[in-house]
């Protein structure tokens, strides 16, 4: 038994783990030797690296039970910069000479259990030599569980707390231990890192890991030796490893590799010496940012004298830009802004004072300024405008760039809020709004980063609401609200619900913009706190009372809050009953957009929406564009994790007909991040009062009165508010609101105040004209730094691995203008005397514009530098050097200019990545490489890139995207050329256009060397060199060039300048010439001969190649020796494809022989066509390009009841044959289509035999000799009653020449447009045309494009090659249908049918696709029979084109008819109602607070179907009515005479005459635009303006079908006979005809409300007939009815007020119509 307990004991002993933290014994110092390296790069080791190496001797002592002390003893640093191996580190004596002083003092850290604790460091100890302790002590973190060997924690660390799993393998026969742990620092608790400048760009938390484009992981192995005094840790060694992959491409990632060794060397007795200086706590092993924020990501710059390098950073900055170097002018930008960060305000105030009075400095000075964001810079800005040394314009450009950089911290933020009160801010009104936005932004930014934001900041903002809303000062309102939306912070909740009326009475009073403003406050509010935002919003978008464009505007912020699938649905199921159809479009079309989104961060919402829009019929989806809509176009790419979205919402309100609010943004996604990139609003407000006739007194005349009076008699009634126009907009920038604008009458009024003292147009455009004479000179720069952007993060090397990204931009303009007018301005002057005037402008204009963007990637300190650094540059650079002259008087314009005279770069493209290493010992030789490796490499000729001409067999569409029109032989030589450049490192292109005539060239010059020749990424491609260039410089000739002119002449005079520019450059010039007709000359000029007769020519051709073509197969695929033309082009295209097609012959027999049974006319539409089909299907004759080929799938067959869509044939308007409905399998359409293409390409009418020209224009090189060489370009124009035709022709001005442009359009009976285009020898080489015809397509009208082509340059080849490759997916992606169709090879057609006045079927056939959908809608709607009664349509001639445009317009306008007992409204409702007889009812009556006309219309009661109208205009009365049959007139009350028309005299014209078989009116002044009646019909249409503003019978015109019964009070009705009833007109019982009156009745039904018994009122009067009167005729109405209890004292004397109380119950009542007034007490 003893043996057994015994052998237990040790058996327990043995299996308990020995303590394997690492332990250090006091009186001993542990030596190890400690190296670290750190390398940058792609992972291809081919390509070229950077790194740097410290290497040094580590000691540790004990020196209590917790402390310890660290010495790093003879620090080398070594860099490495270039191709490993063979570059390898170089020691760096004089920077390790500065870490080895500040390393020399022992540090002091805190251990315990394998656990750091804080670190004690010398108190003047840079924060970089502590952070490499760190780096060393990190190595010393372990975290033992005694339980287990594998285990994962959240451990501690210089890069944070983050996820570790341990790992632990124990050999105890040894008394040795591994230890391994691996973190991914992708997965921390609390990661250290820094983030500058990213404060806009918003994180996804919810993102997966997978979207991260930065990923790293570290790993650790210790060696320990354990004995009984403790575990001694022998060697430790980690490997971290970052991958940046800027595209998100799994092959595309640059990489940082850090290494660390640790490695005991032996052990001493004398301990480290204690630290004779004071050791200050400097926390814990977390890593600290401090020291390498000040170095930006820039070239590396030492600091000893801020003010000194400034004044002479500055002085090289503008040398450097004078002399054209812009790249290091940036480059010392740049470093300014650096060296200003650390600028005392002293300094920075002597160096104002140096250069203030320097124009050149100044601009630069101000920039750096603003982009420094340090307190000091701030306050001096602050300072400077306070003492008002900068201009207004100086300071405008300054305030934002300030604010926006700007560090936030509490003394910046202290600085901000004096900008507020400053007086000189707040005389400004531009400066006071960029101020309290940006204050606002500022707010934002520093919340963003503070645990807690104090109220103080936001109480500024608040005062100026509390103060705005006190005073009534809407402006103000308005900039405090959307100051409050920058800061966004949730304690400006309470400040913001006061400007709403769902949550404050008093805000019911305030206009509707201040309302919106309120809402889109919230946006930001909602990031923070996105429950209380979606909360309020709901509650306001359910509020109907408000404005319709308030509630869409809480639509957009309710759904940017990221709304839940309950919410959604609750959104989409008050869609069903919501009476605002404008806010139930909005909201579908949002929902709409948003569910078809594929941005992964809206995956959820997408989903919401896609389940919500189900609950929705379709009746939402069908409405036009009447209606508010939202508009998106996104697109996401799954594979770089990058995607955009730009969205648009147009919100209409009821008073326009145009969308009256449009916000329309672009939000950026990338990666697990999304940033709000650029967002613009524009915001009208009643902008027709602008537009119409100014002045008119409408408040003086009668019907202003009337309409008054008018009023009282209707219960409830009152004009709309009045609304000033205003228009309004607002600019963001990254989610901030940096400006916004109102613009009203008083504002445009004080704009012209300021400008010339007077409110007229008149002295402002003399102000502008007299400031033109003046002319321009001066020299304007602005730089600005376009952001900076900086992501840094520890390396297990205590350094820190930074990427960060720069960039600066400089716009320059150098101009010298001088303007001559003759004769000069009078004191007199007057706008139309510059009809009269000669100008006389010289200028020279050089604007410049330079970007420049630096980006880094890896280490970045203020001692040294090492990783990539990646330069983009664009550059562009013009001069407008010119003398012009214009002659406003004899239409003559003439422009000189200068040629060529030197080389000048226009533009510029160019990027570089290299491997840099730079530190501050040794600024001025830093070692750079390339990235690719140089050597001897062959070129690639760029004659591999060139187009290769000629034919070859075409291909399936399956097997290529090209089109077979396009030769095989050049994509075998651009694949060729992308094969052989692929393994190349090198490449070269450089390609020129010659304008010998000019003088000058044109060179694309492109050069690039990358390592995508490794791996085919974007991060491959961008590594390396790339220039692009745009080069014009002179090209060399005989004689030099003196000047190049342009001249126009227009009118009479257009010919004889085209004969003396000819006359001029003849040698002949002194002799007479033997032309003398100007016609003559001219023709023989431009030599017009020869084109006519080379066309004569080729129609002779063609006739023949037509006839010849059954036994020659000579199609448009063949080789271009002839130009055939479009008659054959079918046929051609028919036997060329089919031949040529593997397994296709067979068709191509089928094919002829269907030809030659059919023959050339008609008869391919005959009943023996049909027969044949289903064998050969259709053909056609030789003239018709249109053939009809076989299908290849037999449910194709024209048989078939309903052919697909595009399968149908077009038919011409003008063509004859009406049969039966043809079926299109092929391509093309009619024959008579052709032929007109045809006759386009080859009319041989010449305009300028009977027509002179009506414009020339001359572009010319006058040499030096007085020799010419040029173009001229000559118009002609011919309108006839029933066509119209224009022609241009050009030529060169120099007469051997034969090359020409001709150009022919021609309008046939205003059914048809066609039009060709050639050009070359004799117009003859290459030829274009089109046409554009209406028809019908089916049983629909329908519009035909149509586009041949018979022979194009290669540019024009390889263009439409590009977009026929592209085409097919833009189709796909736009919801269009494709197939596969063969058809003429060298045309292209587009019909579009009008299927409804909403809806048409669009089909796009091409050589080998055809493109296509059905019920597309349209934006507006068309009438497809267009041709209302009251309308005066054009003529016969215009019935296609011009009477489509004035059916659109008319459609616009609002149209009310009453006929018999129907009646349509404004909104296009129908209902029918019986008109009580001799009783008057507002038609129709503006509403607005101009009250300018009124129509009132009633029955007669000797007919049913007879009305009358009394319509109020101004001081007019008009009647109209039926007497003896014949339709009557009186105006004020006298009858009109029978010579009409008759027109008022009156400030605003009133027409009336006869037409057809009754009258008009017509009053446009005054919204009426024509009202027609004949006794039986009567029509009212008004003009598009009066949108929302009328009221009566026809309705509001506001679009809302579901509002249309509308009473007088703004209840809605029950039905029409009550909604008709409310606006008949009361008359004096005794003195009128109308014997009824409205009044409010008692339910005569007993009524049991909420269980106790009632009695119940009508909230609505109910027709009655007066006292007195009995009623003959009743007809049933539903009331609602208000109940209240029955002992309530609420009775119906004196006609009280129901209108506002409740609707309690709905009931149906006798209304009377007719009664018999026998008893009617009457006066005498």
């Amino acid at each position: 038994m003893k043996g057994l307990i015994l052998a237990l004991v040790f058996a327990l002993v043995e299996g308990q783990k020995q303590d394997l933290e690492p332990v250090f014994h006091m009186g001993k110092t542990y030596l190890y030797s400690y190296e670290s390296i750190i390398v940058h790069g792609l992972p291809d080791r081919s390509l070229a690296m950077a790194g740097v190496r410290l290497a040094s001797k580590v000691e540790i002592s004990r020196v209590s039970h917790t402390d310890h002390l660290l010495q790093i003893r003879s620090p080398k640093l070594e860099e490495q910069n270039g191709f490993w191996p063979i570059d390898s580190f170089i020691p760096s004596s004089r920077l390790s000479e500065t870490i080895a002083a500040c390393l020399s003092h022992p540090f002091k850290f805190e251990y315990t259990e394998g656990r750091v604790g804080s670190i004690f460091a010398p108190e003047d100890c840079p924060i970089l030599c502590t952070n490499l302790v760190r780096g060393i002590l990190n190595m010393l973190q372990i975290t033992i569980k005694k339980s287990q060997n594998v285990y994962e924690l959240q451990e501690a660390g210089i890069e944070g707390i983050c996820q570790t799993r341990y790992v632990i393998r124990d050999d105890s026969k040894n008394n040795r231990a591994t230890i391994s742990k691996s973190k991914d620092l992708t997965d921390c608790q609390d990661k250290a890192v820094k983030d500058l400048g990213m404060a806009y760009i918003r994180p996804c938390p919810t993102c997966p890991l997978k979207a991260r484009n930065i990923k790293g992981t570290v790993t650790f192995t210790y060696k320990m030796k354990y004995e009984d005094s403790g575990a001694s840790l022998m060697s430790a060694m980690s490997d971290q490893v970052y991958q940046i992959s800027p595209f998100n491409e799994p092959n595309g990632a640059a990489t940082m590799e850090a290494r660390q060794e640790l490695s005991l060397v032996g052990i001493k007795r004398p301990p480290i010496s204690a630290p004779t200086s004071q050791l200050q706590k400097q926390g814990s092993l977390r890593y600290h940012f401090s020291g390498e924020l000040l170095q930006m990501p820039i070239p590396l710059t030492r600091i000893k004298s801020p003010d000194l390098q400034l004044t002479e950073t500055l002085r090289q900055l503008v040398q450097n830009n004078e002399k054209g170097a812009n790249k290091e002018a940036s480059a010392k930008f740049l470093q300014m802004v650096q060296l200003f960060r650390v600028a005392t305000l002293d300094q920075i105030e002597s160096l104002w004072l140096q250069f203030v009075n320097e124009l050149p400095y100044r601009p630069w000075f101000l920039s750096a300024i603003c982009a420094a964001g340090a307190t000091d810079t701030f306050r001096f800005l602050k300072q400077k405008i306070h003492d008002e040394k900068l201009n207004i314009w100086e300071a405008a450009v300054a305030l934002p760039l300030a604010f926006h950089f700007v560090a936030p911290n509490k003394k910046t933020l202290e600085i901000a809020s004096t900008f507020l009160t400053c007086p000189q801010i707040q005389k400004v009104l531009m400066h006071r709004i960029i101020v309290y936005l940006g204050y606002g932004s500022m707010v934002n930014k520093y919340c963003s980063q503070a645990l807690l934001c104090p109220n103080e900041l936001l109480q500024p903002l608040h005062d100026l609401a509390t103060e705005a809303t006190s005073k009534g000062d809407a402006k103000d309102m308005s900039l405090a609200l959307k100051a409050m939306g920058n800061a966004g912070e949730p304690a400006s909740i309470k400040r913001i619900l006061k400007f709403l009326p769902t949550f404050s009475s008093a805000a019911a009073s305030l206009p509707n913009r201040i309302h919106a403003d309120a809402v889109l406050a919230l946006r930001k509010i909602a990031r923070k706190d996105p429950a209380k935002v979606r909360e309020i919003t709901l509650q306001v978008f359910m509020d109907s009372t408000l404005a319709p464009n308030v509630r869409m505007v809480a639509c957009v912020v309710l759904f940017e809050t990221k709304p839940a699938l309950p919410t959604v649905a609750a959104l989409a199921s008050s869609l069903l009953t919501e009476p605002s159809l404008q806010v139930a479009s909005f909201a579908y079309s949002h929902m709409k957009t948003l569910a078809a989104g594929r941005i992964p961060q809206l995956y959820k919402l997408s989903a919401a929406c896609n389940i919500a829009i189900k609950l929705l019929g379709p009746r939402l989806d069908r409405l036009s564009y009447r209606y508010s809509k939202v508009i998106q176009i996104s697109d996401y790419s799954s594979q770089y994790q990058a995607g955009a979205i730009w969205r648009v919402y147009l919100m209409n309100s009821p008073s326009t007909m145009f969308p009256s609010d449009i916000i329309t943004k672009v939000r950026g996604y990338y990666a697990n991040t999304a940033t709000d990139i650029i967002e613009v609003a524009f915001r009208s407000q009643s902008l027709s009062k602008l537009m119409r006739k100014q002045n008119i007194p409408f408040a003086e005349y009668d019907t202003y009165k009337t309409l008054k009076e008018l009023g009282k008699s209707l219960l409830g009634w009152k004009e709309l508010p009045s609304e000033d126009p205003l228009v309004s907009a607002y600019f963001k920038v990254l989610g901030q609101e940096i400006a916004f604008v109102d613009i009203d009458k008083d504002a445009i009024q004080q704009i012209m105040m300021s400008l010339t003292g007077s409110s007229d147009w008149q002295p402002v455009v003399k102000k502008v004209v007299e400031e033109v004479q003046r002319g321009i000179s001066g020299q304007w720069t602005l730089p600005v730094m376009v952001g900076e952007m900086r992501h840094i993060v520890p390396t297990i090397a205590g350094l820190p691995l930074e990427l960060g990204l720069c960039a600066a931009t400089v716009a320059q303009t150098a101009a010298d203008v001088d303007v001559n007018l003759s004769p000069p301005v009078a004191d007199n002057f007057r706008p139309s005397q510059l009809w009269e005037t000669k100008m006389d402008i010289h200028a020279d204009i050089r604007p410049k514009a330079y970007f420049h963007m630096i980006a880094m990637m890896g280490i970045n300190t203020q001692y040294f530098q090492s990783g990539f650094e990646f330069h983009a540059e664009f550059s562009a650079n013009t001069t407008m050097k010119f003398d012009a002259r214009i002659n406003m008087k004899e239409k003559n314009l003439k422009i000189e200019t200068l040629p060529c005279h030197q080389e000048v770069e226009l533009a510029a493209v160019r990027s570089e990545v290299y491997a840099i290493s730079r530190n501050m010992e040794e600024v001025d030789f830093e070692k750079k490489s390339q990235i690719v490796p140089r050597g001897e490499i062959p070129r690639i000729s760029h004659q591999l890139l060139q187009t290769t001409e000629g034919s070859s067999k075409p291909g399936s569409w399956k097997q290529s995207s090209i089109p077979n029109v396009i030769s095989k032989g050049y994509q075998k030589g651009s694949e060729e050329a992308h094969h052989n450049s692929a393994r190349r490192r090198f490449y070269t292109h450089r390609s020129c256009k010659k304008f010998e005539s000019l003088g000058c060239s044109t060179c694309l010059s492109l050069t690039s060397q990358n390592s995508a020749f490794l791996r085919n990424t974007y991060l491959h491609k961008l590594f390396g060199e790339f220039e692009a260039r745009i080069i014009l410089k002179p090209v060399h000739t005989d004689a030099d060039i003196d000047k190049i002119q342009l001249e126009v002449q227009a009118g009479s005079e257009a010919a004889s300048k085209i004969i003396e520019v000819s006359s001029s450059g003849s040698k002949e010039e002194g002799e007479t010439s033997p032309y003398e007709d100007i016609r003559a000359k001219l023709k023989k000029i431009l030599g017009i001969e020869n084109v006519f007769t080379a066309a004569n020519k080729t129609r002779r051709r063609t006739k023949r190649i037509n006839r010849e073509y059954k036994s020659a197969d000579t199609g448009l695929w063949a080789e271009h020796s002839t130009p055939l033309l479009s008659s054959s082009s079918s046929s051609s295209a028919a036997s060329s494809a089919d031949g040529r097609e593997p397994g296709n012959r067979h068709r191509k027999d089928e094919i002829r022989q269907s030809g030659k049974k059919h023959g050339s006319k008609s008869s391919s539409r005959s009943s023996s066509e049909s027969s044949a089909s289903s064998k050969a299907c259709s053909s056609s004759s030789q003239e018709h390009s249109g053939d009809r080929h076989c299908s290849e799938d037999s449910e194709y067959s024209n048989q078939q009841a309903n052919p697909p869509v595009y399968q149908l044939l077009f038919k011409p308007v003008d063509e004859q044959d009406t049969g039966q409905e043809i079926l299109n399998i092929s391509i093309s359409s009619s024959s008579a289509n052709d032929e007109d293409v045809s006759r386009a390409m080859s009319q041989p009418k010449f305009l300028g035999d009977s027509k002179p020209p009506i414009l020339a224009a001359v572009l010319r090189a006058i040499y030096r000799n007085r020799q010419q060489t040029g173009l001229q370009l000559v118009l002609y124009t011919d309108t006839q009653p029933k066509k119209w035709r224009i022609q241009m022709f050009g030529s060169s001005i120099t007469g051997p020449s034969r090359w020409k442009l001709c150009a022919d359009a021609s309008v046939i009976n205003y059914q048809k447009v066609s039009g060709s285009l050639k050009w070359g020898k004799d117009c003859q080489d290459y030829q274009i045309a089109t046409q554009i015809a209406t028809g019908q397509f089916a049983a629909y009208p329908a519009m035909q494009m149509k586009l041949e082509w018979l022979k194009v340059p290669s540019i024009i080849r390889t263009t439409a090659r590009w977009f026929y490759s592209f085409l097919p997916g833009a189709a796909y992606v736009l919801g269009f249908s494709q197939r596969q169709q063969h058809g003429p090879s060298h045309q292209a057609t587009l019909v579009m049918a009008l299927t409804s006045p909403r809806t048409c079927d669009v089909v796009f056939k091409m050589p080998e696709l055809t493109i296509y959908d059905t019920a597309i809608s349209l934006p507006l709607p068309v009438p497809s029979h267009p041709g209302a009664t009251i309308a005066t349509l054009p003529s016969s001639d215009w019935k296609v084109f011009s009477q489509a445009t004035f059916s659109i317009l008319e459609s616009l306008k609002g149209l009310c008819t009453v006929f018999q007992n129907k009646i349509t409204t404004f909104n296009s409702v129908e209902f029918n109602y019986s008109m009580p007889a001799n009783c008057y009812h507002v038609l129709v009556q503006d509403c607005s607070p101009e009250l300018k006309f009124l129509v009132m219309v009633k029955r007669l009661e000797e007919s049913a179907d007879l009305i009358a109208i009394n319509v109020r205009l101004a001081s007019h009365e008009v009647d109209m009515y039926v007497s003896n049959g014949l339709i009557q007139l009186k105006i004020n009350g006298v009858q009109a005479p029978r010579d009409l028309p008759y027109t008022s005299n009156s400030a605003a014209s009133m027409l009336i005459s006869s037409e057809k078989k009754g009258l008009t009116l017509k009053a446009p002044d005054y919204g009426i635009d024509e009202l027609y009646y004949d006794g039986h019909r009567l029509e009212v249409q008004v003009a598009f303006w009066m949108a929302g503003k009328t009221c009566g019978i026809c309705g509001k015109y506001d679009a809302e079908v579901e509002r249309e019964y509308r009473t007088p009070s703004g209840y809605l009705a029950k039905d029409a006979v009550s909604f008709g009833h409310s606006w008949i007109i009361s008359e004096d019982p005794c003195a009128g005809a109308c014997k009824l009156q409205r009044k409010l009745v008692k339910s005569e039904k007993p009524v049991s409300f909420e269980k106790t018994a009632a009695k119940c009122f009508s909230v609505e009067p109910v027709l009655r007939c007066v006292k007195g009167c009995s009623a003959t005729q009743t007809v049933p109405v539903s009331v609602g009815f208000h109940c209240v209890p029955a002992d309530s004292a609420l009775s119906l004397d004196g006609q009280p007020r129901l209108d506002q109380k409740s609707e309690d119950a709905v009931s149906s009542v006798s209304a009377h119509t007719a009664c018999s007034c026998q008893q009617q007490a009457c006066p005498a």
